[in-house]
């Protein structure tokens, strides 16, 4: 790239930066907690076609999803949120196509007094925006845009298909990125702006969920000894799925990109439930388990492993012997990914970080999920999973670094640039 465009690019993102942190803003205001995406697809979806490109909005295929090996069961939580796909298309076909794309589904806020800032205020302090989504990955969408609007300012275009990808269901199930794949959306490249503090991710890992319910048998307390209490049963087999994470991060050693990882396969028991009274001896109790596999395994052999060691386990229990615990996926049934080094995908978003950040850049391996993995896996083309920093995801006063949004926001508008070519504005 000649240093008079690169100068170009560069000072086009500055002067749009303000913008560009008013609709992070906007963005940030919508509560998208899962099946709560309508809205803000809805603003994207006008917003991408008052920006001049072509649309596509379209429904989530159950059918489809849940026969495909990398589609995760639907339950009764399952967003039903569109897809909105914004497709530009040159006017000759000379650059490399491109898939960006980015999700809206944020997870829960959890409880209000433990929030500093308004989490869907979108409040700025310094450096920071705070907000609920405000670096996963909302302030990434926004970059998507105004990356394509850089180029556009100094009156240049992509001389590449460029499909513009915003999606649900990424916090529970990656459905919505396994529906554009399923819906014929493929490029020569993507690149996804998760927030990966300034790096691209070389691995990530799967992920499973799924429930374990156990029955017990209720009692007044003062008979307790003649009941079988669910929680404590549920207790005992969280315990032995302890020593299944164990036994798997033991195995590192054999799976590339995660060899230096300290704890690669990390286990959370994210919702737990049960009993009716407190005086009772509890019937029932539930809990959810979400669990990250290796780059290269399958997702249905893994779980059949959980679910026979959970067999094994309760064959050993005196009471679960006779009251086996019953295992539902409820949500992942994602494989992880490795990408090979050296793609021209990589090269060029090299360059463009040298461009923006003037220093190598650098990568790194997740233990988690990314909806990277379909375009991977089944698109079978480079996936670039690259992005701001950001802290407390999934926690209180989650942030993003606007200074770090504004320098990768420079590096993707130069690897667009060089990736896809440019061409003059239509007239």
């Amino acid at each position: 790239m000649n240093p008079e465009l690169r100068a170009a690019i560069l000072s086009a993102v500055d002067e749009n930066f303000d913008e560009q942190i008013a609709y992070t803003q906007k963005l940030v205001s919508f509560a998208s907690q899962r099946a709560e995406e309508f809205a803000i697809q809805d603003f994207l979806y006008n917003d991408y076609a008052a920006r001049g490109f072509k649309m596509d909005r379209f429904e989530m295929d159950e059918a489809a999803l849940t026969a495909h090996e990398g589609g995760s069961p639907f339950s009764a939580e399952h967003s039903r949120a569109p897809i909105v796909v914004g497709i530009h298309h040159p006017r000759e076909e000379t650059g490399h196509s491109l898939i960006l794309q980015h999700h809206v589904d944020v997870v829960p806020v959890g409880p209000l007094d433990m929030w500093e800032h308004d989490p869907y205020g979108g409040e700025i302090v310094g450096d920071r925006m705070y907000g609920r989504g405000s670096g996963d990955m909302k302030a990434g969408a926004a970059a998507n845009v105004f990356a394509l609007e850089a180029l556009k300012r100094i009156g240049l275009q992509p001389a590449a298909t460029v499909y513009l990808q915003s999606v649900v269901e990424e916090e529970s199930t990656g459905n919505g990125a396994m529906q554009t794949f399923l819906r014929g959306y493929t490029a020569d490249a993507a690149l996804i702006p998760e927030p990966e503090d300034n790096m691209l991710v070389r691995a990530n890992a799967g992920v499973l969920w799924f429930e374990v319910e156990v029955r017990g048998i209720p009692v007044h307390v003062r008979e307790m000894g003649e009941g079988a209490n669910a929680i404590d049963a549920a207790y005992r087999v969280i315990s032995s799925l302890r020593e299944l994470e164990k036994k798997w991060n033991s195995e590192k050693a054999s799976h590339r990109g995660f060899e230096d990882i300290d704890h690669p396969i990390n286990m959370n028991i994210g919702i737990i439930e049960g009993g009716d009274w407190g005086s009772s001896v509890p019937a029932w109790c539930k809990f959810q388990v979400r669990i990250s596999i290796y780059a290269g395994d399958k997702a249905q052999p893994k779980l059949r492993e959980i679910t026979d060691h959970i067999s094994r386990f309760a064959r050993g229990d005196r009471f679960l012997a006779q009251n086996p615990p019953r295992v539902t996926q409820n949500g992942f049934n994602a494989e992880g990914y490795y990408l090979e080094p050296g793609s021209e995908a990589e090269e060029t978003l090299a360059r463009a970080h040298v461009g923006a950040f003037g220093e190598p850049l650098k990568t790194f391996t997740t233990p988690a999920y990314l909806d990277a993995r379909v375009f991977a896996l089944y698109n079978g083309i480079p996936t670039l999973c690259y992005g701001p920093i950001s802290r407390n995801i999934h926690g209180f006063d989650e942030y993003v670094s606007l200074d770090s949004v504004r320098s990768v926001t420079k590096a993707m508008a130069l690897f667009i640039a060089e990736w896809c070519g440019t061409e003059p504005l239509k007239p």
